[in-house]
């Protein structure tokens, strides 16, 4: 494999978490009969422009079909920060009824519900017809298909240029990433602006979240390396911000090269970068190790959760924890079942470990003596909801990157 920024041969490993199968596929009770494709889960670093990317094995169009079952709106959390995004885009730069916004995998209408609700023009992209049938009930209006650059030039012949492109927790997902820039530098007005967010790569490694990887995943961001992507096809950041969301990610803005004053913050979050070691073959090279020896400790906890005759379960069907879940090899016999406020999860099961997804409601019919929430970066959203267990006994949990109480 060659990287997919800047095609040179990738040598430098940086965690190998064995073979799986993609972490949305979720399954019927029918399908556990049957045999369940994996792949290897292996990411790479490449040396020449240090992007941090999972080894092909899987095409995008086999993880995001029509089954596809993550809708952001299950999150309350996540509206909120939606909806102050949106009110802050449109006073920052001054949309209105003539404007028009783009949003790329734009998924149930979670974020563009909210300039609809405003009057401004917008279009959702999204290739799963699940989300995308779901924000059409919304009334947003709905284009099923991947971004791709084709699609950004009949977007601009059919007068759809965009003042602001959205494109948040999105680049990640993308295979072809030189092509889905360019895509967004031709779509894009003169003037135009496009946000992304993305988890930061630096926090990935500092606060070892290696359960954000899995397949769906194609690249693992720093700001360096989106700065590079950008600046081949013309485009510029000029603005950068911190955001708590996804354990630790970067907002960023950027618009055709010369176009806006670049700010200092970019600068600065570059140096910081450099200062990690991000542009460093050592930073990569203890990755694994350290991951090894959470899922050691999670196995632990486990064992001995059992051993003392205590019932375990899972809060949250998300994909990170599908990916700590088939690391480890944890399975019905250490996990009774796993709990998920999305209905189009429950009823199913987790892929690889084949957990049963139930509905929150199961928790209150019989409190487990342990929960484990496995979307550490919704842990305190979700044991604010589910308060009334403690009354009960019930001790809740995080994995990573190590064992807390919550």
């Amino acid at each position: 494999m060659k990287c997919r920024h800047c095609d040179a041969p990738l040598r430098l490993e940086f965690v190998d978490l064995g073979f799986a199968p993609p972490s949305n596929a979720y399954l019927s009770e029918e399908q556990l009969s049957l045999p369940e494709l994996t792949f290897p889960l292996k990411v790479m670093v490449c040396e020449q422009c240090w992007l941090v990317q999972t080894k092909d094995f899987a095409r995008a169009d086999e993880l995001f079909d029509k089954d596809y079952a993550y809708f952001s709106s299950t999150s309350k959390s996540w509206l909120k920060h939606a909806e102050n995004f949106c009110a802050m885009a449109t006073e920052r730069f001054k949309l209105g009824t003539q404007s028009y916004v783009i949003e790329i995998a734009s998924n149930d209408g979670y974020l563009l519900q909210n300039f609809v609700s405003a009057g401004i023009p917008c279009l959702g992209i999204e290739p799963t017809a699940s989300t995308s049938t779901a924000a059409a009930k919304l009334g947003i209006p709905q284009c099923q298909s991947f971004f791709v650059q084709s699609l950004a030039t009949q977007l601009c012949e059919n007068d759809q240029s965009a003042d602001l492109v959205i494109a948040n927790n999105v680049m990640a997902h993308v295979p072809d990433i030189n092509d889905f820039c360019n895509g967004i530098a031709t779509v894009l007005k003169p003037s135009g602006v496009v946000s992304f967010e993305f988890p930061h790569l630096l926090n990935l490694i500092a606060q070892k979240q290696f359960d954000t990887i899995y397949h769906e995943h194609f690249s693992y961001l720093s700001l360096g390396s989106v700065q590079r992507f950008l600046a081949a096809q013309g485009l510029e950041i000029f603005d950068v911000q911190t955001l708590p969301t996804h354990g630790g990610s970067l907002r960023v803005f950027a618009g055709h090269s010369g176009m806006n004053k670049i700010g200092l913050n970019v600068e600065a979050t570059l140096s910081e970068e450099v200062a990690f070691g991000l542009t460093q073959r050592e930073t990569y090279m203890g990755f694994q190790t350290e991951v090894e020896h959470i899922k050691n400790q999670f196995l632990k906890f486990l064992l001995e959760a059992k051993s003392n005759k205590q019932s375990v379960a899972a809060y949250g069907a998300a994909a990170k924890g599908n990916t700590l879940l088939n690391f480890a090899g944890v399975r019905t016999d250490l996990i009774s079942y796993v709990v998920d406020a999305a209905p189009s999860k429950q009823g199913k099961f987790l892929p690889g470990s084949h957990i049963p997804i139930l509905p929150p409601g199961a928790l209150a019919d019989a409190p487990p003596d342990i929960l484990i929430i496995l979307p550490w970066n919704i842990a305190s959203e979700i044991a604010t909801q589910n308060q009334h267990l403690r009354e009960l006994g019930t001790k809740m949990f995080v994995m990573v990157p190590e064992i807390k109480a919550i």
